[in-house]
């Protein structure tokens, strides 16, 4: 592969695991101070902050799998 694709897909992988963070930490921030409030009417805010807290532990498991494999197979 190229410099340029090694270096995207380091920080491709970093950026899904930022993201991942700050989905989880807003999801514990949603079920802490939106308990029985309506968000936006997507629904009450412990639920999407339940589905948030949920998709953010995933996604930063994703982004530090990304981060080893690239690393291990010397990709980035």
């Amino acid at each position: 592969m190229t410099h340029n694709t090694d270096i995207k897909l380091g920080i491709t992988a970093l950026a899904i695991y930022v993201l991942g963070g700050l989905a989880t930490f807003s999801g514990i921030a949603l079920m802490t101070f939106w308990k029985g409030r309506d968000l936006w009417g997507w629904g009450e805010g412990r639920s999407v902050g339940v589905l948030l807290l949920c998709v953010g532990i995933g996604l930063s498991l994703a982004g530090v799998l990304m981060m080893r494999i690239f690393r291990n197979r010397g990709l980035a």
